[in-house]
């Protein structure tokens, strides 16, 4: 399997969608399909399952996991996990499953082996311009998602999604961090929970809880929801926030959906087979029986016969006798578990026993396990926030509606009557409802972002973002500053969408006049919660509309006691193309066999009692057997598809870059500039034209995020107490009290900010626009007065200061002091301020006030200041005279203007109520 046999697979695929595309455009009018680049996607993943179903699961893993180079914008950087946050890991694992869930895993130590020389590994994935703004501004990161890539437990790479990772990066400026957890079936569950969850306590090391938000798409997904449950049970602190691509969550397959059909998802209904290979199908308990007694009696291994493979055993039983996880041990010992237990199944009026393993994950015995499956969790409250994207046509659509409920409803989502014993009670009684964000995204597919280059994806992207950004500022009680320039983050609509571009959203927002939004993006706030849920339904053009009521959603309205049990309709898909891959495949599973009677015979290197599943490579590891892991080759075929789903960020980074570039200024010659002004002024005046340009870009392409209590009592849980909850509310009260008043009030307090106006510089004080700004740093000369104190013991002046200017605006800034202090302590009647002037004769009475037409007004009032000398002793008594000012030095023949009182009219001024 390389990338020559995937392309000669699926190239016909793509040539016939693109005909049928434009042959048959009515039918896709009004679904995803419509956007030529979904449906070529689609029906491309489609393709591409149904090939590598016809080779052996090494294979599909070998060919998933090649070395796919990053763009050249994106930093990646390779880290090794400890291994005492390993040993940390299984620690809190082994509490999570108990006693009887080790048992049924097959022992505690067996999963914790990995092959020699094969650490666990993650990556660091960051936009370089980040990484760079980061490092300038010493900054740690107070962004980073834990992503979990998924590919049904058993395929995928870290390499294989970058190009989805690296766009989470982008959008939330934050940094992504993907471990390459073991994949079943030679690592099954929970090797993978483990390594996850190992990656996690790594991440504590170096940062905040706070800081940290996880993603994971399909099985990443599952994963994550079984993390933060174990998480919450160990004490361990949770993050910020979790975000759910598609998870899959029930690997019973006991949901309507899947007995439906699925036309819209590329996810096969009649589930994952492969050719049989070592590392699957596993032996089942009558091949297992048939080898042991051939190796108990001597068979000469070249006279082996084998039974043909036999998956299914039929015998007549009554109808209430169908159940889940019916097994057989044998001789009551724990090593029955080497072999795969049966399922057992009520069709037409038959048992049906299942005795091949069903899921690559784990054993039979264990799909309904909660930690397998995490919608029979007990309780699925006390997590932090989720946001739960699923597509309506995907096959895997109602477990996850369902999870969504269940959380955020843990009393009304209980588990299976068989499993409400009395711990599960006091678990659903002890956490409170999960706030949850759901999103059913109208036909769309399973994990439609892993089609990113499509419309549809790009408006998930956003809405991804968008939580993740929430989610960061509400745990971090602070503000996140996020992009935000439509123009730099478009979502383009003339090459993938034969119907026009992102305008048709707005004309959808407007449909039947019903009460729609359009999907926000990175920076927008987040719709209050109610009854802890955010139920919103999608359509591909971003536009959103209220999802139905859960009484008349199929996957709320199920028995609880249906729930964990498979379905006849999965089960009857699944034995169908079973008994098709046996009898094309019969006699190669046959050879493994015998091969595997040879290996058994030799004997394998055990775990000192433990007894791995079958499927394990623990299981069957042989003396002195190389286990290396080989070098990764590159892949064309995935770097294509990589490159593909890059080219919308390739697209952002450019206009990025071309925005934040300082337009070219052209320098006159020496010919060209005469009379002008001197090149040194014009170089200050280029440098300061691209500063300015600089700020002002930076600042009209971001948005600060932060939270604004969407959520109801969020500071109060199931164990608050009735006199902290009253106290929290009496505080609540008094900063109330203590708040600033509202623009436009009259009231000010001495610790009160003004608002800025519209331009954001200058700040409003009762309505009137002050021409400087309070507490900031000058940014213009318009900005600048001759009194204006930037900082302490510097007076903001747009000439050089000497020591004789600067005595003389200290004075005045104390001056202005006085003044406003008297000011705001009362307001002054012009007629009592005549009044209270000391007797003067007319002349010092016309030295005070002048004629303007025939009218007395008064002169600017000159306040004595002490000239200081330049070697800084106090002259003579000149209180009387105006020092001189001085300009880059020299002294010049203008006095300097002296302070004056401006008497204005009372209801101009703000009061303050003695």
């Amino acid at each position: 399997m390389n990338t020559a046999t995937v392309s000669m697979a699926v190239t016909p695929t793509v040539l016939s969608t693109f005909l049928s595309h434009y042959l048959n455009r009515k039918p896709l009018r009004e679904r995803p399909t419509a956007h030529l680049s979904y449906d070529e996607g689609l029906h491309l993943i489609r393709s591409f399952l149904a090939f590598a179903s016809h080779h052996t699961v090494e294979d599909v893993q070998a060919f998933t996991a090649q070395w796919v180079p990053h763009p050249q914008w994106v930093k990646v950087d390779e880290v090794e996990i400890p291994e005492a946050q390993l040993t940390k890991a299984a620690g809190a694992l082994q509490g999570q499953l108990g006693p009887d869930g080790i048992r049924k895993v097959g022992g505690r130590n067996w999963w914790q082996w990995r092959k020699p020389g094969s650490p666990l590994k993650a990556e660091w994935i960051e936009m370089k311009s980040d990484y760079h703004d980061r490092k300038k501004a010493g900054d740690p990161g107070n962004r980073v998602m834990l992503y979990v890539h998924g590919g049904g437990y058993y395929f995928g790479s870290v390499d294989e999604h970058r190009y989805q990772m690296q766009r989470h990066a982008r959008k939330l400026k934050a940094r992504v961090f993907a471990p390459e957890y073991r994949l079943a079936p030679q690592f099954p569950f929970p090797c993978g929970l483990q390594d996850c969850l190992a990656a996690y306590l790594f991440l504590l090391e170096t940062q905040d809880p706070t800081t940290i938000i996880l993603a994971g798409d399909s099985a990443g997904g599952g994963m994550v929801v079984s993390l933060l449950v174990t998480m919450r049970d160990r004490g361990i602190p949770l993050p910020a926030g979790a975000i759910l691509i598609s998870p899959w969550v029930d690997l019973t397959h006991s949901f309507p959906s899947l007995s439906g059909e699925c036309p819209l998802d590329y996810i096969p209904k009649n589930g994952f087979h492969h050719r049989p290979s070592k590392a699957w199908p596993p032996l089942n308990a009558d091949e297992y029986a048939l080898l042991k007694e051939q190796i108990a009696k001597n068979t000469k291994l070249g006279q082996t016969k084998l039974m043909k493979p036999a998956s299914v055993e039929m015998q007549q039983l009554p109808q209430d006798l169908a159940q889940l996880n019916a097994s057989e041990p044998v001789d009551g010992e724990m090593s029955s578990l080497a072999e795969t237990a049966y399922v057992s199944i009520n069709l037409d009026g038959k048992e049906v026993k299942l005795k091949d393993q069903i899921q690559l994950y784990t054993t039979n015995e264990l799909l309904s396990h909660p930690m397998v499956s995490p919608v029979l969790q007990p309780s699925l409250g006390g997590l932090p926030p989720l946001l739960i994207m699923t597509g309506g046509g995907e096959i895997l659509r109602d477990e996850q509606i369902y999870l969504a409920h269940k959380c955020a409803n843990p009393t009304k989502y209980p588990p299976p009557e068989s499993s409400m014993h009395e711990s599960a009670q006091e678990e659903i009684a002890r956490f409170k409802p999960t706030d949850v964000q759901l999103q059913v995204w109208e036909d769309l597919c399973h994990v439609a972002p892993t089609l990113s280059f499509t419309h549809p994806a790009k408006f998930m992207y956003r809405s991804i973002a968008q939580f993740g950004a929430w989610a960061l500022a509400r745990a971090q009680k602070t503000e996140i500053e996020i992009l935000d320039d439509d123009s730099i983050s478009v979502i383009s609509g003339s090459s993938s969408s034969s119907e026009g571009s992102h305008k048709t959203a707005k004309k959808h927002a407007k449909f039947d006049g019903l009460e729609k939004s359009e999907v926000g993006k990175a920076g927008d706030p987040l719709p209050p919660f109610k009854n802890h849920m955010i139920r919103q339904q999608v359509n591909r053009h971003g536009v959103i509309s209220p999802l139905p009521p859960a009484s008349e959603l199929p996957s709320c309205t199920i028995d609880r006691n249906d729930i964990g049990v498979v379905k006849e309709t999965p089960v009857r898909r699944w034995l169908e193309t079973r008994s098709q891959w046996d009898k094309r495949y019969g006699s190669i599973r046959a050879k493994i066999h015998k091969q595997r009677l040879k290996e058994m015979a030799a004997g394998y290197v055990g775990f000192d009692g433990e007894t791995p599943p079958p499927a394990a490579l623990a299981s069957r590891r042989k003396p002195g057997e190389d286990l290396k892991e080989k070098k990764k080759t590159k892949s064309m075929g995935l770097a294509l598809w990589s490159l593909w789903g890059s080219k919308h960020d390739e697209a952002t980074v450019l206009r990025e870059q071309g925005a934040d570039k300082a337009p070219e200024v052209k320098t006159a010659t020496t010919g060209e500039g005469q009379g002008a002004r001197s090149p040194s002024d014009l170089q200050k005046q280029e440098q300061v034209a691209r500063r300015d340009l600089q700020a002002s870009r930076s600042r009209s392409r971001t948005k600060v995020v932060k939270y604004e209590q969407q959520m109801a009592n969020d500071d109060a849980n199931d164990y608050t107490l009735a006199s902290e909850l009253a106290a929290k509310r009496e505080g609540k009260t008094k900063q109330t009290e203590l708040a600033p008043p509202s623009p436009g009030s009259t009231l000010l307090t001495p610790d009160y900010m003004p608002e800025t106006g519209v331009t954001g510089k200058r700040p409003v004080v009762g309505g009137i626009a002050v021409p400087f700004t309070l507490n900031r740093e000058a940014e213009t000369a318009s900005m600048i007065t001759l009194t204006s104190v930037d900082q302490a013991g510097r007076v903001a002046s747009p000439v050089p200061l000497t020591p004789r200017t600067d005595a003389v605006a200290t004075t005045s800034a104390a001056a202005v002091a006085a003044v406003a202090e008297n000011a705001r302590d009362k307001v002054m009647d012009p007629e009592a301020v005549k009044e209270q002037m000391p007797a003067r004769d007319e002349n010092s009475r016309a030295d005070y006030f002048g004629k303007v037409d025939g009218v007395e007004t008064p002169k600017a009032a000159t306040l004595g200041v002490t000239p200081i000398a330049s070697n800084g002793a106090v002259r003579g008594n000149s209180t009387a005279t105006t020092p001189l000012l001085t300009v880059g030095g020299a002294a010049t023949n203008t006095e300097r203007p002296p302070l004056e009182t401006f008497v204005t009219a009372q209801e101009d001024l703000p009061v303050v109520k003695q």
